[in-house]
Parts: C-alpha cells; sequence; structure tokens
C-alpha cells in the first residue's frame, strides 16, 4: 500500500493498492488535484479499476463508476448528456482509461464522442500493453517490446492515438509525461477548460510490465522524451505546439537499458531499434511542425 499524503482534492487519504513506482497513481492524484471534486470519472476494468468501488476499496472520492472496458467514452457521454439536460454545464465529466482499453477496445467509442463533440475529457494512461491481464501487447506497445503475446519483440510500431483524435477536429489534444508534472498540469487545466472533447495521452512507465526497478519510473519517463520515444506537444484549435524538443537525442539505448521488456534484444536489433526511432521522431516532428 502507498499512503498518499498528497493534498488532492479528489483523494482519501487512506492510499491505494498501486504497484510500486506504478506511473498511473501519480497521474491520477495530479489529475483530480487539477480537476477538484465537481468531477464525474467513468473508469474501465483495468489497472485504474482499483481507483473505483466503494468504501476501503477505492482511492477517490468523486463520484463515478466503473463500466465495461470497450465503453468509457460512450459511458462519459451519456453522464455528460444527463448532466446537459439537467442544466449542469459546469460538472467535468472525465474518463480515465489504458491504452488497450482506448486504442484497441474502445476506440470505437471514443471516435463517437470525439465525432459528435461531447464536451468529455478523456485521459488514457499508456503504459503500453494490457498490465491488468498477464502484459499482453496492444497496439500502443512500441516496436520490439516483449510482451507475453509478442516474446519475441513485437514487430510493428504503436498507433498514434494523437493522429487519430487530431483527424476528428477537436478543440483540444495533447500527449503528456509524468516526468513533466507542471506541463501535465497545465495541459489538464486547458483540457478541463476547452468546450467540447479534449483528449490527453500520457506516457506511463509501468515497473511490472516493463521489468525495471520501480524507484526508476522518472528518470526512464525523462528518457522517453530524451532518446525521441516520446514526444511532447499539443494541438489546439488547429494550432501544433511542440512542447519540447530535444536539440539532439540521446542513444535509445539508454532509455531501452534498464528495461528488462528489451533485454532479449540482440546486437543487429538494437541497432533496427535506433534507426527506427531516430527515423520515425525526425520524421514526426516534421510532420508536426508542417501543421503549426
Amino acid at each position: 500500500m502507498h499512503e498518499i499524503k498528497h493534498n488532492s482534492k479528489g483523494l482519501i487519504p487512506h492510499g491505494v493498492s498501486a504497484c510500486a513506482g506504478c506511473g498511473m497513481e501519480l497521474i491520477i492524484r495530479n489529475v483530480l488535484d487539477v480537476l477538484g471534486e465537481d468531477t464525474i470519472i467513468i473508469i474501465p476494468p483495468g489497472c485504474s479499476a482499483l481507483f473505483s468501488g466503494y468504501g476501503n476499496e477505492t482511492a477517490i472520492k468523486i463520484p463515478g463508476y466503473q463500466g465495461n472496458l470497450e465503453n468509457t467514452a460512450a459511458g462519459a457521454a451519456g453522464v455528460r448528456a444527463a448532466l446537459n439536460a439537467m442544466g449542469n454545464t459546469h460538472t467535468t465529466v472525465v474518463g480515465f482509461a489504458g491504452d488497450g482499453g482506448t486504442v484497441d477496445i474502445g476506440l470505437q467509442a471514443l471516435s463517437g464522442v470525439l465525432e459528435r463533440g461531447d464536451k468529455v475529457l478523456y485521459i488514457c494512461y499508456d503504459n503500453e500493453a494490457y498490465m491488468n491481464t498477464g502484459i499482453q501487447g496492444s497496439s500502443s506497445t512500441p516496436f520490439l517490446a516483449s510482451t507475453t503475446t509478442t516474446p519475441a519483440g513485437k514487430p510493428t510500431g504503436r498507433k498514434d492515438l494523437m493522429q487519430i483524435a487530431i483527424a476528428h477536429d477537436i478543440p483540444y489534444a495533447a500527449t503528456a509525461s509524468i516526468h513533466n508534472l507542471t506541463d501535465l498540469k497545465k495541459k489538464v487545466q486547458k483540457a478541463k477548460d476547452t468546450d467540447g472533447p479534449s483528449l490527453l495521452h500520457i506516457h506511463t512507465p509501468c515497473p511490472t510490465g516493463w521489468r525495471y526497478n520501480p524507484a526508476k519510473t522518472i528518470e526512464l519517463a525523462r528518457a522517453a522524451v530524451q532518446t525521441g520515444c516520446w514526444v511532447l506537444f499539443e494541438y489546439e484549435n488547429g494550432k501544433i505546439t511542440i512542447n519540447s524538443k530535444p536539440k539532439e537525442l540521446k542513444p535509445v539505448e539508454e532509455y531501452i537499458k534498464p528495461q528488462g521488456r528489451f533485454k532479449g534484444l540482440s546486437a543487429e536489433q538494437r541497432e533496427e531499434l535506433q534507426k527506427y526511432t531516430t527515423e520515425h521522431y525526425e520524421k514526426y516532428i516534421k510532420r508536426l511542425e508542417s501543421m503549426v
């Protein structure tokens, strides 16, 4: 159990049962600190399910419910519609789901929310696999990462959730990382204030699934940005802002070396991953800059 000493408005102080070093716990604390108690949260049965429940089984004191894995966005849209019918336009409705429940099984419902323009804040905490059910690979698992369903390394890159959201022409979407909480909280506030759907895609290191020392969570999150494995940017009313652009990328080895999910890579595969990461980063930055 992790005692929560943070004075967050939306949390109960008895603690949560997240794994040691879990990035998701840090996210929910800071997100709720910004959103406050006038918030309703929809959570699917993934890792974040430990925040829902009742009595001593929950770590949050805001209203909400746990739905099915595929319908977080649909549930949030229903709550938003009910609030609107009652004349309540001030309460924030937030969906809080992992990558499996977002980029895979929940993508259809999320697309519907974005297409309709529902005023819902959707947060995807991305730990890059189905961590709650056995570390199976998702379409957000990165290239050559080992999971229980891709033991030799995932042969393809990850699905681009941000570009999918941008294609819906929503008012606000942003990536974030737990290594920069100031940036994260600023983006949560922007998403909260958005008149329409908003999306936050947050990189979330997982010591259990990635197999690394739990004390290294923040260091790994920072290394992901510094090596080009995660890009921090935001899309706001049609305009792109790149929030962090390293003058020179650090070797991807600095990011993958501490992680057991890349331990089995050969020297040739490591070179392949470095080439893939550099080329993908450079192409992606050029694409974003063309949208500025």
